[in-house]
């Protein structure tokens, strides 16, 4: 696959960046891709056993794909590229490519680039015209709904649809493409990506209805009426909350408090003074060292804060890996992203003890170091350290802690659907049933907060799964 000798004949090219004094004074991606990428896919070595396909939740064919692109056969690399993978342009994005770490490249230097040639090889797909809907030849006149339309149910209905099956897409925001939307900032993946994508799907029969909030606004019932079968794929958004003293004041929030209103505006919506949350001029603190996180520091870095802190509970990672333990696992080691290098102070083994105010709101948080050792069953245990703490100036806080499982209140206790003991709709990965007849779950709702990766991974699956229910049996790929 590529060059035999491209690994050791070319170094690795990453994406190049605007100038921070350039790129937070807006919300526009601001990364660009390397001009050349065929030398990159040349650095694809024949390793006999490809571990990125693993490394991929969605197995990628990924050898085979940058050998095209090493060839200049860019239009038979997106078809490989599309036959695992609906939206390559999502995952090219902000995937944060586990492909990469576990590519053999890796054990030895610098991984390929797989992310990078990937969303190469669709954008030029998008550009050439070569991405065309995909219509049914025949209706089946089976109708699916699918409750959320982040990856997950955007992936299920493509699939579907493509199979002949009419699909209808709830969505209880104002546009399609649930948190990837309005949880992930422009600056790191602008809209317009969903919206085309969005288009083709149209074109392929997929019905898109917004503002419909199954459960609250529309009862939940009624689509067990209206369709064949049901698909619940709306995410896990119920936060990580973070109840101690002091939590009442004014001035803090949740981390998609922030980053959907702010979205929601850098799209041309009214959002008045009185309900956006505003960082200009703030100290800000941000609770919670992931990628929310960062997202929570380049949203206020943009605003025009006047510092931003970020602590973050576990203790600081190491700043490289051993990859003789690690490969070709996800490793524990210290990453940077683009938000934290446009300024951030970063803290690590913090604890949050309580939250400090005057007139009701937040001025400053107490905080102190903790220690992390392995208790006597093996599992790492947080001490306090005596005297280590400080405090923090505090005008706005934000609570980027993850998430704990889907919004319990009411589409899951309308429907009664068993849960299992983290709180996720109960379905296995072998036919996504929950325990209610005709309906299904994947993505964040079944397995918990996770990647956009698995998400798609999981809406295909349940496709499948899906279509053989209706069908009997199914020719889609799973």
């Amino acid at each position: 696959m590529g060059k035999p000798t491209g690994f050791k004949e070319f170094e690795r090219e990453n994406l190049t960046y605007a100038p921070v004094a350039e790129r937070i004074v807006h919300f526009k991606e601001f990364s660009k891709l390397p001009e050349d990428l065929s030398t990159q896919g040349a650095r694809c070595m024949d390793c006999g056993i490809p571990f990125c396909h693993n490394g991929c939740p969605i197995n990628n064919i990924i050898p085979d794909w940058n050998d095209l692109v090493y060839k200049g056969k860019w239009k038979e690399a997106l078809a490989v590229l599309h036959s695992t993978n609906n939206f390559p342009e999502f995952t090219g994005r902000i995937c944060p490519a586990p492909c990469e770490e576990a590519c053999t490249v890796n054990l030895i230097g610098d991984a390929v680039t797989i992310k990078n040639i990937e969303l190469s090889i669709i954008e030029k797909g998008f550009k050439e015209g070569w991405v065309k809907p995909q219509i049914a030849e025949k209706k089946t006149g089976k109708k699916v709904g699918i409750v959320g339309s982040g990856p997950s149910g955007l992936a299920c209905a493509q699939q579907l649809a493509r199979v002949g099956h009419d699909v209808v897409v709830f969505e209880k925001q104002n546009r399609i493409g649930g948190l990837m939307r309005y949880g992930i900032p422009n600056f790191k993946f602008e809209k317009e990506v969903i919206d085309r994508r969005m288009a083709q799907m149209e074109a392929e029969g997929v019905e898109f209805r917004v503002n419909q909030h199954i459960g609250v606004t529309t009862p939940a019932k009624a689509l067990l009426d209206e369709f064949d079968a049901v698909v619940l794929t709306g995410g896990a958004e119920a936060p990580r909350d973070l109840p101690i003293e002091g939590r009442e004041l004014n001035g803090i929030h949740f981390a998609m408090e922030l980053l959907t209103k702010n979205t929601k505006r850098v799209l041309g919506d009214d959002i008045p003074e009185s309900d956006f949350v505003s960082a200009k001029g703030k100290h800000v603190v941000v609770i919670g060292g992931g990628d929310t996180g960062s997202d929570c520091i380049g949203t206020s870095n943009r605003h025009g804060a006047a510092s931003v802190t970020q602590i973050e509970i576990m203790p600081a990672p190491p700043e490289k890996p051993n990859k003789l333990v690690t490969w070709p696992n996800w490793p524990m080691k210290m990453r940077t992203s683009t938000s934290q290098d446009e300024g951030c102070e970063r803290d690590f083994a913090v604890t949050t003890k309580r939250f400090v105010g005057e007139n009701g709101k937040v001025t400053a948080i107490d905080c102190v170091r903790v220690d992390w050792k392995p208790g006597e069953n093996g599992q790492w245990a947080m001490t306090e350290i005596p005297g280590s703490e400080f405090t923090l100036k505090a005008d706005v806080v934000f609570l980027a802690m993850g998430f704990l499982h889907p919004v319990h209140e009411g589409m899951i206790e309308e429907l009664a659907v068993a849960k299992d003991g983290r709180g996720n709709v109960l379905a296995n990965t072998d036919d996504y049933k929950t325990s209610l007849d005709k309906v299904f779950s994947a993505g964040d709702m079944r397995r918990g907060q996770s990647l956009v990766v698995w998400a798609i991974r999981e809406g295909r699956q349940a496709a499948y799964a899906v279509d053989t229910y209706l069908m009997g049996s199914s020719g889609l790929p799973h």
